[in-house]
């Protein structure tokens, strides 16, 4: 039986808001050898709709299944919480209508803010944790990429600025979690006890994560990480690929 595979979605399929090459014949390799595969997507700004639109809009069909980790974390607060107050876009908040409070939350859900980063905002989520809120980090990824503005900071240092003031640890629900691993295999019909494939272009929220669980990993040079690894290189994947193309075929030589 042919191991479930993960893809990671910025980097891999989706490289500077365009389609990656050979996104298509990938596609479609997927779909003919019968792989179970799930999207992964550590963004907080669109959800499995959003995605499917861009790939949809790019004349792209799929239906392969997508999990964003602002799903995951909808997901994973309505079966624990009952109000919380989540700090991201408009868009994403609305996942969480019906359990949204902002006086007396038993969770605060951080993820993408963009530019409303303040002092003001980070003193009243620190004040709500200080008075006993759990803290719900949607990733705590350090850095990402645009092409219009290169490297930005992203979720992770407000997240540890939060944790460090409270003196009180957060959830993790995307990558690296094996909360979001599991979710995304669940979604598939399998679980963490099972072995899989994770293809990805971050070496710690991909490739380290998936082999912390016993995974195999293939780590795609079309991302945040460029050829060649350095020799001295604590974290190994598996496989590397210079594009979809060559992912193709370590698929085919794999089980």
């Amino acid at each position: 039986m042919k191991l479930p595979l993960l893809i990671d979605l910025d980097g891999v399929l989706r490289i500077d808001k365009e389609p990656a090459p050979y996104i298509e014949e990938f596609f479609e390799y997927l779909k003919k050898s019968r792989r179970h595969a799930c999207i992964l997507s550590n963004s907080t700004l669109s959800t499995a709709n959003d995605v499917r639109t861009f790939f949809e809009f790019n004349g792209i069909h799929t239906r392969i299944p997508i999990l964003t980790a602002s799903e995951a974390a909808a997901m994973y607060a309505r079966s624990r919480y009952r109000r919380v107050s989540v700090y991201c876009t408009e868009h994403i908040k609305a996942l969480f209508n019906g359990i949204l409070d902002y006086e007396h939350p038993q969770a605060i859900i951080i993820g993408d803010y963009g530019k409303k980063w303040d002092f003001e905002t980070m003193n009243e989520i620190f004040k709500k944790v200080h008075e006993g809120a759990e803290i719900i980090a949607m990733h705590k990824n350090r850095y990402w990429k645009t092409p219009e503005d290169g490297k930005l900071m992203d979720v992770g240092p407000f997240v540890v600025a939060i944790e460090y003031a409270a003196n009180k640890p957060s959830t993790l629900i995307g990558k690296p979690s094996p909360l979001y691993f599991s979710s995304a295999l669940n979604l598939l019909g399998f679980d963490l006890s099972q072995k899989f494939l994770m293809l990805g272009d971050d070496m710690e929220t991909d490739i380290q994560a998936a082999k912390n669980l016993g995974a195999d990993s293939i780590l795609i040079y079309t991302g945040k990480t460029q050829p060649p690894l350095p020799s001295d290189s604590v974290i190994k994947p598996d496989h590397e690929a210079m594009n979809l193309l060559e992912v193709i075929d370590l698929l085919e030589k794999s089980n």
